[in-house]
């Protein structure tokens, strides 16, 4: 909700500060009186663009500052944020724009420097605006979708969520597919590599560690005789030799010492372990001899096993060279690739299953689809119906409003249909879009029918900005039709803030808070030289409605009549 808003050399005011309240506010005065920068300072709070002619005459600069009261929670109070800004302890948040004479404007919100595109984002969620500078996003279809889709009620409201989850859903399964699709071609080029590195490494079929059990087994065949001589001499150093050679075996050596000092050994303790020491390398020597024996039983030269196990090293060489540093590396390789290829495979399953997928979901959108149509047409012929009853109380006696249903050329997130609003002025005219063929204030009527509508339909699921502005609003009418513009200004305030800048005083007299723009006049003359705002109540607002109906504040029967308006607005919310 706007709370306050304060004017500084904008135009012909000076000066002004005017507290807005709940309910519905209206603001009058004399022709020329600064109404309408009023409306201009509110522009822009909300971004609209920066006019430097608008600052008053001999100032450097036009500032406007406002107020408003957000919900926690809510979208405004999140994107406000999201720009830096932070909101007083009561929800409160100060919005800021001045206008520089030589042009440049620049924009607050809470304290912080933003961008004027940010002030324009927040207005859609804080206010909507009907005057005549402000009917072009009537001629928008989408804003007369999303009325219409208001209007209809919570049931097309659900319809339409699912609807928009599975047209999300949709392009995601279409953008899967496309990327699937223009990848196919990669990705069997890589499969068949894949497969081609997998078959030749089954082919051989290596082993962990096979590479350095052959290395050595290669070694050692390849120095067969070499081996037997040494392990012979070695059998032979230890044992004895079967050669006939004449020569002292170290086993020999050490039983003939140990047995020399194994008798002297109960005389001194120290021969006694040494004695003991000799019996252990006796043991060691008769063990290692074994072990040289049975190494010259197995050890063979066999040239065919030699020349088997180099042609494995080969085979596994050239998997080393294409698929790693080492044979770890090239079963790690294996392991990755078959994952790999695994998942390449996969790919066109899952292009099928998404494609079913899609399949699906089109049936289910389409199903969506056709049910939302039939809603929003029932709900055209209602809303149509109740907005040309508003309008036939609003001095529009012979106007229509027609809303049209037909199906879009194709569906989108919103669903399958196009909505347009044509608004026939009067008995015999053909029906024509929102925004032409009729006046701003005629327009103006048309919105007001179509918020109030809105606004009291027991089952719409309409999500209204807290605050509207009219202007012009009752351009064109006058006694009772005046009456009614009120009334139903006054109902639609009953849920929303409602700010109106109005001439009739049959408009005022319905106001929770009247605001007066007055002026003051260089030397009595007629040049308005700047203009206030003041709030106005009991005889003080009686003397401005008396003024709005004759033009003088002091005619008796004006007042009286002035006095009659307030009852009967009162009896009549």
């Amino acid at each position: 909700m706007l709370e306050e808003i304060r004017i500084e050399n904008l135009g012909v005011i000076t000066s002004a500060h005017a507290r807005l309240a709940p309910g519905l506010t209206v603001i009058t005065g004399e022709t020329g009186a600064g109404k309408t920068m009023v409306l201009t300072g509110l522009a822009l709070l909300l971004g609209g663009r920066a006019d430097p002619g608008s600052v008053r005459s001999g100032s450097t600069s036009a500032s406007v500052e406002g107020r408003v009261t957000v919900a926690p929670g809510s979208p405004v109070l999140m994107r406000a944020r999201e720009a830096g800004a932070e909101p007083d302890e009561d929800g409160g948040l100060i919005l800021v724009r001045t206008v520089a004479a030589e042009g440049r404007s620049r924009a607050f919100l809470g304290g912080r420097s933003v961008p004027q595109v940010v002030l324009a984002d927040l207005a859609a969620d804080l206010v909507t605006v009907h005057g005549q500078a402000d009917q072009a996003r009537l001629r928008s279809s989408a804003r007369q979708r999303e009325a219409l889709d208001a209007f209809a009620g919570t049931d097309l409201l659900a319809e339409l969520t699912e609807y928009r989850e599975l047209w999300n859903l949709r392009m995601r399964l279409v953008e899967e597919i496309d990327d699937l699709s223009s990848r196919r071609d990669d990705v069997e080029r890589e499969a068949a590599l894949l497969r081609r590195g997998l078959d030749e490494i089954e082919r051989v079929s290596p082993q962990p560690g096979e590479d350095v059990e052959l290395s050595a087994e290669a070694e050692r065949l390849s120095h067969a005789e070499d081996l037997r001589t040494a392990a012979a001499q070695a059998h032979g150093g230890l044992v004895g030799s079967d050669d006939g050679a004449e020569t002292v075996a170290a086993a020999t050596l050490v039983e003939t010492a140990r047995h020399a000092l194994e008798h002297m050994g109960g005389h001194d303790q120290v021969l006694g372990e040494i004695a003991q020491r000799l019996a252990e390398i006796g043991f060691a020597i008769g063990d290692v001899s074994t072990d040289l024996a049975r190494y010259l039983d197995d050890l063979q030269a066999d040239p065919r096993r030699l020349d088997a196990v180099q042609h494995r090293r080969a085979a596994l060489a050239a998997l080393t060279r294409a698929y790693g540093d080492d044979l770890a590396e090239v079963l790690a390789w294996s392991a990755e690739a078959g994952l790999r290829l695994l998942d390449l495979e996969s790919g066109d399953e899952r292009l099928v299953g998404t494609t079913e997928q899609l399949g699906h979901v089109d049936s289910r959108l389409a199903q969506l689809a056709a049910s939302i149509g039939d809603r929003r047409r029932d709900a055209a012929s209602l809303l149509a119906s109740a907005v040309t009853e508003e309008l036939h109380g609003l001095a529009m006696a012979g106007a229509a409003l027609v809303v049209t249903v037909e199906p879009a050329a194709e569906r989108g997130p919103w669903g399958g249909d196009v909505v347009e609003m044509q608004l026939i002025p009067h008995r015999g005219a053909p029906a024509r879009p929102l925004g032409k063929g009729a006046s701003g204030g005629e327009l103006s009527r048309v919105m007001l029918a179509i918020e109030v509508t809105l606004a009291t339909a027991p089952a719409s699921g309409a999500s209204s900005p807290p605050t509207f502005v009219f202007d012009e609003v009752d351009a064109g009418v006058g006694g009772r039709a005046a009456l009614e513009v009120g009334r139903r200004l006054a109902a639609l305030a009953k849920g929303s803030q409602v700010v109106v800048v109005t001439h009739l005083a049959q408009v005022a007299a319905f106001a929770d808070r009247h605001l007066v723009v007055t002026k003051t006049r260089a030397d009595g003359g007629d040049v308005v030289t700047d203009s206030d705002v003041r709030a106005v109540e009991g005889s003080e607002r009686v003397r401005e409605l008396a003024r709005m109906l004759s033009g003088q504040e002091d005619s008796e029967a004006a007042r009286t009549h002035a006095a009659e308006l307030l009852q009967q607005s009162s009896m009549g919310r």
